[in-house]
């Protein structure tokens, strides 16, 4: 593999990755959201990834990273809690919570970071190689 095919695969891994975390800043913004049925209240949604291959360099498919295959909305229900006097609540009182659990978002998002972060030191490390190997012949 050349070194030239890892900034594809990281690039992919940070493109990804800034997916991740820009759908757990989604999750997290709507945690306390409620709604006057279950149906519209609003659902925790995950990004779902999917290896990319590249067979041009022969008959065994190489990795040639990953990508965003499309985003799920989980189908854990939403809370139902007893509100009577909230605007929004339904003809028997309820409201509907999200089903965003913060805790699962924030480990979510720490998970994300650092898999950014551990794609970014690979770009620079393979840059400096690079820099390296191209300074051998001066």
């Amino acid at each position: 593999m050349s070194l030239f095919r890892i900034f594809d695969i990281a690039g992919s891994a940070m493109s990804a990755q800034s997916a991740r975390l820009n759908t757990t800043a989604s999750n997290l913004a709507n945690a306390n959201t409620v709604a006057s049925s279950a149906e519209t209240a609003y659902r925790s949604r995950q990004p779902v990834f999917q290896i990319v291959t590249d067979n041009s360099a022969g008959i065994y498919p190489a990795s040639a990273g990953v990508r965003v295959a499309g985003v799920v909305e989980t189908t854990a229900p939403p809370a139902k809690v007893h509100d009577p006097g909230n605007p929004l609540a339904d003809a028997d009182g309820f409201i509907y919570m999200s089903n965003v659990n913060p805790v699962d978002e924030l480990v979510n998002m720490i998970s994300a970071s650092r898999s950014y972060q551990n794609s970014v030191e690979v770009l620079n490390t393979s840059k400096e190689l690079l820099l390296r190997t191209l300074s051998l012949g001066q």
